[in-house]
């Protein structure tokens, strides 16, 4: 398994994890999805390395800004 993390800036609320769980969840390969409004982190693991481009850009998609950790 490989795991990625990212800190995430703006989040603040269940709605905002839900978001970025939803784009994050839309990239091939993603296994599972631990997000925390409350640290602003976002872990995620898959079975291959991914593109931290592609989770970057997911992030973005939902509003947010992200940078891994």
């Amino acid at each position: 398994m490989n795991t990625s993390e990212y800190q995430v800036s703006g989040m603040s609320c269940g709605h905002c994890e839900v978001a970025i769980r939803g784009e994050v969840s839309q990239i091939p390969g993603v296994d599972a999805i631990d997000i925390s409004a409350q640290t602003g982190r976002l872990v995620v693991t898959s079975a291959e390395p991914l593109d931290d481009a592609a989770i970057l850009a997911a992030v973005d998609e939902a509003g947010y800004q992200a940078v891994p950790a």
